[in-house]
């Protein structure tokens, strides 16, 4: 992305949370509230059955969740929410095989600049992906366009994901030809994606797209790392093998996170990245060592896959 041609004034996704299982519940195992330290203490004295709120539902129902709205639903803190501002989420459970690991839960805010998109897709008994949910913020041009498309596999971001069963970075979405929904998207003022496959028990794809733009990045540095070498036991590590971010120049520098221009690799344990390799759980973090200078918070996510861990997809904000 180009810092020069727009001016970041809120990031579309404001908390993300981490949610891990103890015995029947649901309990907090992290979270980066930036500040919204009321709806924080809320979140910390909350936990949830299967079946119950936002993450609960995501477990009972084995599949990404999208929340467009809190007032009459399910969701357990919709005071709290509303009072810092915070209109909609996505809950992402971590599946290893049929065993629940996590649930990554985002929440966002909404306004009339907020642009974004977070987006699931799935199939409804036939080859092609339609979307399931998604949370537009003010694109409602292109929120229109997406409820009318469909993808089959190795087409657009989403069938592109189906097709690879791996992450996708995407960049120039108002003028890339791979993007079916471009036009759309460059009115929006829509400019990186990223797609992420989302194994949960039995056949059923989920993909999860999340869409940036410039003034209101969902990040601004995304990263995919390929975690199979490191379970093949190449030396442990993880191998870095897409990224894009918001500064010029080289995109990777050694930043004391083990990863440099020369060898885009991340040990286990060793920074952020090497926390989701190391623990095969999501990681969220703000303002810790282990960042990078100019980003704020980190968010990790694994992605397992036939029983271990395939690849991580991390974003720092």
């Amino acid at each position: 992305m180009d810092t020069a041609t727009a001016t970041i004034t809120d990031p579309f996704i404001q908390v993300a949370e981490v949610w891990v299982p103890e015995a029947d519940r649901l309990v907090m195992a992290a979270g980066d509230y930036n500040g919204l330290s009321a709806f924080e203490e809320a979140s910390r004295r909350t936990s949830f059955g299967k079946g119950e709120g936002l993450p609960g539902k995501a477990w009972s129902e084995t599949r990404p969740v999208v929340l467009n709205e809190f007032d009459g639903s399910y969701f357990k803190r919709t005071e709290a929410a509303k009072a810092a501002g915070l209109t909609a989420a996505v809950a992402i459970p971590v599946f290893e095989g049929e065993t629940l690991k996590a649930v990554l839960v985002v929440l966002c805010g909404d306004d009339a600049t907020r642009v974004g998109a977070i987006e699931v897709w799935s199939t409804d008994g036939d080859d092609m992906l339609m979307l399931n949910e998604g949370y537009y913020g003010a694109a409602k041009e292109f929120e229109f366009v997406s409820k009318h498309t469909h993808f089959p596999r190795g087409q657009g971001l989403p069938g592109g994901v189906w097709a690879a069963r791996a992450p996708i970075l995407m960049r120039d979405l108002g003028s890339g030809y791979k993007f079916v929904r471009a036009s759309a998207a460059g009115k929006a003022g829509l400019t990186t994606g990223i797609g992420i496959d989302v194994p949960v028990p039995g056949t059923k794809p989920y993909i999860l797209t999340l869409l940036s733009a410039l003034g209101t990045p969902i990040a601004r540095r995304f990263e995919i790392w390929d975690a199979r070498k490191a379970r093949m036991g190449q030396s442990g590590q993880a191998v870095l093998v897409d990224g894009i971010c918001e500064r010029e120049g080289p995109l990777w520098r050694d930043d004391g996170d083990g990863v440099t221009d020369e060898s885009p690799t991340v040990s286990p344990w060793k920074g952020p990245v090497g926390q989701v390799l190391g623990s095969g759980l999501p990681v969220v973090v703000r303002g810790k060592a282990g960042l990078p200078a100019e980003y704020d918070a980190f968010v990790g996510l694994p992605i397992h896959r036939d029983g271990a861990l395939s690849h991580i997809v991390a974003w720092h904000i």
